[in-house]
This record gives C-alpha cells, sequence and structure tokens, in this order.
C-alpha cells in the first residue's frame, strides 16, 4: 500500500511540474510586475511585465487614463495635452513600450471627475492624468481606493500633502515661456513706437485671464516683465473672463481690451478667439497652448506652451522600470518641458528671433530671473483674510515653483505689480 501511495504521489508531482513549465512556455497567459502592476495586451490576453525583465522595457505595455477639462477641438489647452500624448506615444514605442490611452474628455470640476477617475482605475489603468486645476479635489476621493493606479494632478498642488503614496502633482515652468514671449510683444511695441505709429505713453497691453489665481498672476506677470524688459514704459490691463474655456468671453474681454487702446492682446485662457478678436481690430497678440498665427496670421506673433510629453515620458519610465514618480515635478524651457511656437517673421519686430535666442539662453545659464527686481505688488494670498504688500529689490528675484528650495510646483505669485491693472 505505501508503494502504491508513493508511486501516486510521484505522478502528481510530475503532473504538476509539467503544468508549471507549460504556463511559462511563452503562450503565457499572465506574468505580474508587484512594482509596477503595468499590463501589456496581447491577443485576447493580458500579459504583466515580470520582475526578471529588470530594467527591460521591450514589449511593455501600459494602460493609461486620462481625463480633460475640455477636448482636442478647442485648440487650446486640452489639444497640448493630446499633442502630449502623441510625442511621448512616439517616445515611448521607440523604447518599446506600447501606451494604451483611455481618455475621456469634457468632464467638469466636480463630482464627475471621480466618476471617471474610478471608470479608469476599473478599467486596469496603471496611471490616471487629470488636465485640469479644479479635478484635484475629485481625484483625490477615488485614490485611496485604489492604491495600485498611480494618480496625477496636472497643475496642482495638494496631492503631494494627501498622505497618499499614489498621488502626485506636476507643472512646468511656464512662466518662462510667457517672460520670453512677453520680450517677443515687447520688441513688437518698441518697433511700433521708433516707427511713430504710437507713442511710448499709448504703449498697452491686454490680457485676457481666466481667474484671479496664482497661476494666471504668475503668468500675466512674467509675461509684463518680458515685455517691460525691452519698453520700461509699457502697462496692462487685465479682465477675466471667470472661465477656463469660454470662447465668447474670451471674444468679448478682448474686444473690451482693443477698444480701451490695447495695441496687443495676450491671454491665459483657452479659446482662439482673442486671436481672432486682435486680428479684427488691427492689433497683435500673443498666444498659449497653441500656435495661432494660423488662424491670425496678421496678428498673432508666437504663442508659449508646456510639453506635457517630458513629464509623462518621465512617468512612464518610472513605471515600467518599477521606479517612485517624484510627488512634485517641475523643469523648464532648459529641459524642453516649457517652449514657444514658431516665430511669425512676418509681422514680428527685426532681430526678434536673436533676442529670443539671447532670452532663452540667460534663462538657462541663470544670468536672467524671470521675476527680478525691482518691483512692488500687492495681493492676496489663498486663505488670507487681508492683502499684503510685497517689494522686490534691484538685487534680488521671487523663486517661483524652486521645488529644489522647498515650495511647490504650481505657481504662487499672487501679487499684483506696479503697471498692471487687474480688473474682476
Amino acid at each position: 500500500m505505501k508503494k502504491v501511495l508513493a508511486l501516486l504521489l510521484v505522478l502528481v508531482l510530475a503532473i504538476g511540474m509539467f503544468a508549471a513549465c507549460g504556463t511559462d512556455s511563452g503562450n503565457n497567459e499572465e506574468t505580474k510586475d508587484t512594482a509596477n502592476n503595468a499590463t501589456t495586451e496581447g491577443g485576447n490576453d493580458e500579459t504583466k511585465p515580470s520582475e526578471e525583465n529588470g530594467n527591460n522595457t521591450e514589449g511593455k505595455t501600459l494602460k493609461v487614463g486620462m481625463i480633460c477639462i475640455g477636448d482636442e477641438n478647442d485648440q487650446g489647452y486640452t489639444y497640448n495635452f493630446y499633442r502630449a500624448k502623441d510625442s511621448v506615444t512616439e517616445k515611448m514605442a521607440a523604447k518599446g513600450v506600447t501606451l494604451d490611452w483611455n481618455i475621456i474628455t469634457n468632464i467638469g470640476e466636480d463630482d464627475g471627475c471621480t466618476d471617471a477617475c474610478v471608470e479608469l482605475a476599473e478599467a486596469g489603468c496603471d496611471v490616471v492624468i487629470c488636465n485640469s486645476y479644479g479635478h484635484e479635489p475629485f481625484m483625490l476621493k477615488a485614490a485611496p481606493d485604489y492604491p495600485n493606479v498611480q494618480f496625477i494632478g496636472c497643475t496642482n498642488l495638494n496631492s503631494q500633502f494627501a498622505g497618499l503614496d499614489n498621488c502626485h502633482n506636476a507643472f512646468a515652468n511656464i512662466y518662462e515661456g510667457r517672460y520670453v514671449a512677453g520680450v517677443v510683444a515687447g520688441m513688437k511695441i518698441k518697433e511700433l513706437i521708433d516707427s511713430g505709429k504710437i507713442t511710448a505713453d499709448q504703449a498697452k497691453i491686454g490680457y485676457v485671464g481666466a481667474y484671479p489665481f496664482a497661476e494666471v498672476i504668475s503668468g500675466f506677470t512674467a509675461f509684463y516683465l518680458g515685455a517691460r524688459s525691452i519698453v520700461p514704459e509699457v502697462t496692462m490691463t487685465v479682465k477675466y473672463v471667470s472661465s477656463w474655456s469660454d470662447a465668447t468671453a474670451e471674444g468679448n474681454a478682448a474686444q473690451a481690451l482693443c477698444d480701451e487702446g490695447c495695441v496687443l492682446i495676450s491671454q491665459h485662457s483657452d479659446n482662439t478667439t482673442p486671436a481672432t478678436v486682435a486680428q479684427q481690430n488691427g492689433v497683435f497678440h500673443v498666444g498659449y497652448n497653441n500656435d495661432m498665427t494660423g488662424i491670425a496670421p496678421e496678428a498673432s506673433l508666437i504663442s508659449s506652451r508646456i510639453d506635457w510629453s517630458v513629464y509623462f515620458e518621465y512617468v512612464f519610465d518610472c513605471l515600467v522600470n518599477g521606479e517612485t514618480i517624484a510627488k512634485d515635478w517641475t523643469a523648464g524651457m532648459k529641459d524642453g518641458a516649457v517652449v514657444v511656437t514658431e516665430l511669425n517673421e512676418a509681422i514680428a519686430a527685426e532681430g526678434t528671433a536673436d533676442k529670443i535666442a539671447e532670452v532663452e539662453a540667460g534663462l538657462a545659464d541663470g544670468s536672467i530671473h524671470v521675476f527680478q527686481g525691482p518691483w512692488k505688488g500687492e495681493g492676496t494670498a489663498y486663505g488670507a483674510d487681508a492683502p499684503d504688500t510685497k517689494e522686490m529689490p534691484a538685487d534680488d528675484w521671487f523663486k517661483e515653483s524652486d521645488v529644489e528650495g522647498g515650495q511647490t510646483s504650481a505657481p504662487y505669485f499672487y501679487w499684483i505689480i506696479e503697471g498692471i491693472t487687474s480688473e474682476n
């Protein structure tokens, strides 16, 4: 009897060993990488990268969810994220990594964002990216229930403080691009003055802003300081439209600024209507997020934008290699994370291209600081009861988005400086 039992035991062990070998024969149905939980789809089977691959990314797939406040047809903010998606998909493919994108568009800054996060997490996404500032609190409602899914709040600041290992913030130093675009505007205004088309006291910029948030204030201040570095007499009026994307309101604000005598219009809003209104009124324009020279070739000089593909590539590299994603991330022009679009040479002032190169080099080597003094401003910090005044001497500058210095990537410059009028 004992011999029979022994033979049966040997037979069972042999069958078990044969089955184990069979599941690793190249047609494996599923292997797992507990470090990054990335998934690769092949045929009707789902395969997850094996820890045995180490940093070899060949043949891996990441399922990426993205929640957008608009859609690619806005030709502005969300369109810029679509451009990053296409770019990073190509970059990762060159590394042998396939990106399976799952995008939900036109999601407001409300509980609909929480539902979208849940939907993407339940669909098996390895990472969920929310592209709007106001998405973050709703994203944070969903994130605790999905600890193996990485959640990213773009342009936000609270995920890093939420006490959740799977939540992250990111924002590029767009103020650098806005400063360069401001220099381009200043060159054009100086040309208008030098040619006698306007006088120095008519050097007035109009700016269409979304909200009186630090992000917007930081951006238009950087733009103004860039213009002021060329034309010290320049002034700027800002009109808010209380929306990130309202084409009609943006156009109306731009028209009002033209009616007030602005010779150039810029914007921190998502649509192209400020560009078309500028052209209709015979004034110049500087855009954001997209090259708007095609829609307003006689007005739009240049635009600045964040190239989100730089951050996306960093995140996806971390995921496929089992590395930790930074809680807060930022980068600037020298890293390729902030760019300006092609200069409209047909209408730009002579020497502008050389000036752009000079300023970009100065930002890269630290000889130019965007928020360099002297300036004085007044503003109210988020949550503060009363405004405060800040004065920056000529030999110092404000360290915006200084992550290495202990600040957040999200802008926190909120003072309205002399020379700028901010109208709610």
